[in-house]
């Protein structure tokens, strides 16, 4: 008999939106999951044959990249980011929508941007601020930064960041613009590929799950 499933879901922003599209499909966590004073990262749902880890976004693609969790929900942006073989990612859910953007102080980009051979950018996505760097002929010397990017350039870590945009609020209260978008975001179901050769039985009909719920135009 298979070992339970296990499904990685993230921390934040997408969790509250993935958690009506986990119901259409079938799987409900536990009520201990939606207790926010537990500590707990591991959860039981309504399956038995389906439990649920809960952790930071980027650890969800690398969970299920190594089969660690042989399912999960992640942005694009990760996705994009890791680029991993491993991960299979079949369904657009659709959700937690947002743009993954250059920003820089007002005034920035009255330079003389043809002078420039060599960028310094904070960010938590290196790869794909290098990548659009050099699909420009730049150089991009990336500072790994986790949080509070937007005080980069105030503090004069770096000229720019590129960073995750929704509204656009928290950077007009950091006296930043948006200058380019480097990719629109939505979150994905995302499948380790070993797994779902091994286990199709379990996952395909979880896929088609998650395809329904997300409505007939996901279902190619």
């Amino acid at each position: 008999m298979n070992r339970p499933l296990t499904f990685a879901i993230p921390k934040g922003r997408i969790l509250e939106e993935a958690l009506p599209l986990l119901a259409k499909a079938g799987i409900e966590p536990e009520a201990e999951f939606h207790d926010k004073k537990s500590r707990a990262l591991r959860f039981a749902t309504n399956r038995p044959d389906v439990s649920i880890i809960r952790v930071r976004a980027f650890d969800v693609a690398t969970f299920v990249a190594h089969g660690a969790a042989q399912i999960g929900i992640v942005g694009s942006d990760v996705v994009e980011e890791f680029g991993y073989s491993e991960l299979y990612a079949p369904v657009d859910l659709d959700i937690g929508h947002c743009r993954l953007s250059v920003a820089e102080p007002e005034g920035l980009a009255e330079e003389d941007q043809a002078a420039l051979s060599h960028v310094r950018v904070a960010t938590k996505y290196p790869h794909l601020t290098r990548r659009y760097y050099e699909a420009r002929g730049l150089q991009a010397e990336c500072v790994k930064l986790n949080g509070a990017m937007e005080l980069a350039p105030s503090l004069g870590l770096s000229r720019r960041i590129v960073d995750l945009v929704s509204s656009g609020a928290t950077l007009k209260a950091n006296g930043l613009v948006e200058t380019d978008v480097i990719m629109q975001i939505s979150a994905r179901l995302i499948v380790n590929r070993a797994a779902y050769k091994m286990r199709s039985a379990d996952l395909a009909p979880l896929v088609e799950g998650f395809r329904a719920a997300v409505g007939v135009k996901n279902a190619a």
